[in-house]
């Protein structure tokens, strides 16, 4: 009998389940806590507790899919590592636009000349003597490079070039803009690759923690990765390109949904540690965004299902909005709750709490922890950095021992957005621990904290709260709201109608009221005109209220907490390549391939050229996936224009899809 192994990891958890292929059905499911900074104890934990269950023996497992959120929240936060950015043959002013200034948050940049023309031509020699010399003058702790260059769709030939120096030279990973997206547009180019040379190393250890702990239980078969668009990609490729892992647990929690409910038509909602990510569900199939993933604040060039991802889940960051009111806004920061935080260091989070709560003035850091997130210090700090690590050597301390004065504040929040450094404090997940809602970790120390942050003042002067419970009902309460607001944006958006801006769509005083039911001289009714189908360990929790809200069907699927590991073992491989003809003067077309641009006299054999090439590299990918029943679809977008009653060619983009299930061993 063939079996099938998911595992997902997410911020908070990693997921395990096993399927039974024949009979179709889930067979045994498991939870840990996603572990750092050595992601194999959660992997392990969660996979030998799903053997365990299944009591399956370690050779019938027949494939493992893995899915992660992690890149995505990577990105939403602003973590990753250091990076250099290679810009060869752009201006200052490119490097400015599709935001990539915000991308390289003070990375070093190093501008060459070189490049080429949209014809493939070279416009300026390449001058590697001047990489030599910058690479020379770089500052520690660089983790990856990212290469782009002008038009290097149309001819790779200098970022190929700079790459090779750089592997020579440092031994660091190089990540290509051409590798990754073959369409015009160097700056948005220049950004993916960026955001794709943060991730290598963070997608590298998760694939490891993987596949080391599979060799350890003798599990025979080969580690597949989900896309972002859902497709399952080899390990090598996800290594190569993590960057395409980007909504890949979002992506699979779409496959997983539609298999778990049937459902057809639905929105689909998925309430993870960090992020709540909706998609819209037609046919039975999510839609592709053909911008690109747009993830927090960044349109990247990458494929993936049309997902609307907000900073906004069970762990998120608990925030008093400044005013007379007081209101509590929730997010876009993750950190780990109080509860946890005192399961893994009672002593610690318990004698904080109680100290604070025993004075009538309590320290300014209102019960924040600062927990370190290495092995050993890293290296490349600045020195308000260093002095901050050199006080977490022994562990975790109190926000207001781990940085001292306001201007080490800057240094602890960029070690934050590098991943070095997580925060403990108050959350939702904190407040269903105190309202009983849940019972996985230290409900004591979460009822201390929320009492203790209750006590914060509002702008006229009045606690906020008069007791950890009402606190808790107004979190989860606020967290009923942003959601419900997340998914009305989302149908507004899907909805093409061309009304305007979904947000402020959401918010507009007339939409508030028909979700109030407003009954006066005007009575106003409006609800979601679909089923919400609500995903995540968290969704059976909080999403109950979210339905009633919208006036909708909610849909909370028996195994519903895991169903990014379920979609991770039911999709298939898609693997692409695209590539362009171009025109290259009257009776010349320039087919644009990895080694430079080749001109033909005759469109078709181009044409026919290109599409071989592309089938060749889609099919081998496809093969080296496991796929040996290979499906090939070709797509072409011919772009011709009418001069003096004749056609004429401009350009011609070809994309080629080889697909298949990956062969069961």
């Amino acid at each position: 009998m063939a079996y099938l192994l998911g595992v997902d990891t997410g911020g908070t958890y990693t997921d395990a389940v096993v399927l039974d292929e024949a009979a179709d059905q889930v067979i045994a499911t498991a939870k840990a806590l996603t572990s750092r900074p050595d992601l194999a104890l959660g992997v392990g934990a969660a996979i030998d507790a799903a053997m365990a269950e299944a009591k399956v023996p370690a050779a019938d497992i027949a494939m493992v899919s893995l899915s992660t959120t992690l890149a995505t929240n990577a990105l939403v936060e602003g973590q990753g590592g250091r990076v250099a950015l290679i810009a060869i043959g752009f201006a200052a002013g490119d490097l400015t636009r599709a935001g990539l200034q915000d991308a390289m948050r003070g990375d070093p940049v190093i501008r060459l000349t070189g490049g080429h023309n949209h014809a493939g031509a070279e416009a300026q020699p390449l001058d590697l003597d001047a990489l030599r010399a910058a690479l020379a003058d770089l500052p520690g702790g660089i983790t990856a490079f990212a290469v782009a260059a002008s038009f290097a769709t149309r001819n790779p030939a200098h970022e190929i070039a700079a790459r090779d120096l750089i592997r020579d030279l440092t031994g660091k990973p190089v990540s290509c803009s051409h590798e990754l997206s073959q369409a015009l547009g160097g700056p948005k180019r220049a950004l993916t690759a960026v955001l794709n040379a943060r991730l290598i190393g963070m997608i590298d250890r998760l694939i490891s923690a993987c596949e080391g702990h599979l060799a350890r239980l003798e599990i025979p078969a080969r580690l597949m990765v989900v896309r972002g668009d859902g497709a399952l990609v080899s390990a090598a490729v996800a290594r190569e390109k993590p960057i395409e892992t980007i909504l890949s647990g979002p992506a699979a929690s779409i496959a997983g949904a539609r298999w778990l409910t049937g459902e057809t038509d639905a929105m689909v909602s998925d309430i993870g540690g960090t992020t709540t990510d909706v998609c819209l569900l037609r046919d039975g199939r999510p839609k592709i965004d053909p911008q690109g993933a747009q993830v927090g604040p960044f349109r990247t060039m990458v494929e993936a299902v049309a997902m609307r991802t907000t900073g906004l889940g069970g762990d998120s960051e608990v925030h008093v909005v400044e005013g007379l009111q007081a209101a509590l806004r929730l997010g876009p920061r993750r950190l780990m709750p109080i509860a946890l935080a005192a399961h893994h260091y009672p002593a610690l989070v318990h004698r904080v709490l109680d100290r604070a709560l025993s004075q009538e003035v309590p320290a300014g850091d209102g019960g924040q922890f600062v927990i370190p997130q290495w092995d050993a210090i890293p290296d490349g700090l600045d020195e308000r950095e260093a002095r901050v690590a050199a006080r977490l050597a022994d562990g975790p301390l109190r926000l207001g021992e781990a940085v001292t004065t306001r201007m080490e504040s800057p240094a602890l929040a960029r070690m934050v957005a590098r991943g070095q450094i997580m925060l403990a404090g108050v959350t939702p997940s904190d407040a269903a621990h105190v309202l009983g809602l849940v019972d996985a970790w230290d409900a004591d120390a979460a009822r201390k904290a929320l009492t203790l942050f209750a006590r914060r003042r509002s702008g006229a002067g009045n606690q906020i709260a008069d007791s950890a419970d009402t606190l808790a009902r107004r979190i989860v309460d606020q967290l009923t709201a942003q959601t419900a607001d997340c998914l009305l944006q989302a149908a507004f958006a899907e909805d093409d109608q061309g009304w305007g801006d979904p947000a402020t769509l959401a918010r507009h005083p007339l939409s508030l009221a028909g979700l109030d039911g407003h009954s006066g001289l005007v009575a106003i009714r409006m609800r979601l005109g679909v089923p919400v189908i609500g995903l995540g360990a968290s969704a059976a929790t909080y999403y109950g209220a979210v339905g009633a809200r919208l006036g909708t069907r909610m849909v909370l699927p028996a195994h519903g907490g895991v169903a990014n590991a379920i979609g991770a073992v039911v999709g298939q491989v898609q693997m692409q390549a695209s590539g362009t003809v171009s025109s290259a003067g009257e009776g010349a077309f320039a087919v644009h391939l990895p080694g430079g641009p080749q001109v033909f006299a005759d469109k078709d054999t181009a044409l026919a050229t290109l599409e071989a090439h592309l089938s060749a590299e889609a099919g081998a990918k496809a093969s080296a996936a496991g796929v040996e029943d290979i499906r090939f679809a070709v797509s072409r977008d011919i772009r011709e224009i009418e001069v003096e009653g004749r056609a004429m060619f401009v350009e011609a983009q070809l994309r080629v899809e080889a697909s298949g299930r990956p062969r069961i061993a």
